[in-house]
């Protein structure tokens, strides 16, 4: 029997994830979609802006009705801490939604700006439940773009469009607490292509796929597998001659960006390069890697486009 499917979509206000959020549940057929705003209105009608001041402000000016801070060294310190005790309400009450879903067997997508890694126990789901958590990004000129419209289709000009500065540093904060972690941080560039690399997580379309090339064609490979068909590669590993077993190690590459920047720094840093390809060298160029893609056509022409550029190991008799 399938386990229920549980997909978390965080970010900070602005950046599109009602928008995938949507995609995702239409893309797996998930009827249950809830925004954690929602649920936030449920715990206030419970507990009163007396007892809890922060939960009845808004998750970007929490830190306004913050009793002591004096404490809080810089603003950045301030509003973050602000935001996470405005969160703190409302993830107790998103963790009885999660149960119940599960224990109903229902498929559920929730998103919302109150999801924050570390202070949303996901694990203790794990053995009952799929559940992917995400959280998506921008950069700073898209953020402000999508904030300043997604304000005025809710009509919330004036005030609220002055707090982007804040919704800024709860993006900042939340894209960090997900790489401590583990949480995959997804640049929300545009909705297809965002769907795809989400997807490369939830579905489980990977493959061992063994590969022999130069370190000069690492760009070639991550054209195919990421850039061109929201593919990721999870892992590396290594066939040394005279070792039993081969050197192994995670990577989970998904983000083009992350992609660049490494073969840049790749680039810029002679000695690292050298040592990289000492490594190809000691494995005659030869490595695998689990690689996953959002659905098996997008898995199939990873390998047909590996195979077309000659990226393939295919045995002994290898003619590459």
């Amino acid at each position: 029997m399938r386990k229920p499917y549980v997909i978390l979509i965080g970010s900070a206000s602005g950046i599109g994830k009602s928008t995938i959020a949507a995609a995702i549940a239409s893309e797996l057929n998930i009827k249950h979609l809830i925004e954690t705003d929602f649920i936030r209105e449920v715990v206030r009608g419970i507990i009163g802006p007396d007892y809890a001041p922060v939960l009845h402000r808004s998750s970007f000016d929490a830190y306004t009705a913050l009793r002591d801070k004096e404490r809080f060294e810089d603003y950045r310190s301030l509003v973050s801490a602000g935001f996470e005790e405005h969160a703190s309400f409302v993830i107790p009450a998103i963790e009885k939604v999660i149960k119940r879903a599960i224990d109903d067997a229902d498929d559920i997508v929730i998103e919302g700006v109150h999801l924050i890694p570390g202070l949303l126990d996901i694990a203790k789901f794990k053995d009952e439940a799929s559940i992917h958590f995400f959280i998506l990004s921008a950069d700073e000129e898209l953020h402000k773009e999508r904030f300043v419209k997604r304000a005025m289709e809710i009509k919330r000009g004036g005030k609220h469009l002055e707090y982007f500065k804040e919704n800024r540093i709860i993006h900042d904060h939340l894209v960090n607490e997900a790489k401590e972690h583990d949480v995959p941080v997804i640049d929300n560039e545009s909705v297809t292509c965002t769907v795809k690399r989400m997807l490369s997580f939830i579905r489980e379309h990977c493959k061992l796929i063994t590969l022999k090339h130069s370190v000069d064609k690492l760009g070639e490979v991550i054209d195919i597998v990421i850039r061109k068909c929201g593919g990721r590669i999870v892992d590396v590993a290594y066939y040394i001659p005279g070792f039993k077993e081969p050197l192994k190690r995670e990577v989970n590459v998904y983000d083009p960006r992350e992609a660049q920047r490494f073969l840049d720094r790749l680039q810029s840093n002679p000695k690292r390069k050298r040592d990289l390809e000492r490594l190809y060298r000691l494995s005659n160029n030869i490595h695998s890697h689990i690689i996953c893609a959002p659905d098996k056509e997008s898995l199939d022409k990873i390998v047909e486009e590996l195979d077309k550029k000659g990226l393939l190991y295919k045995g002994e008799d290898d003619q590459q």
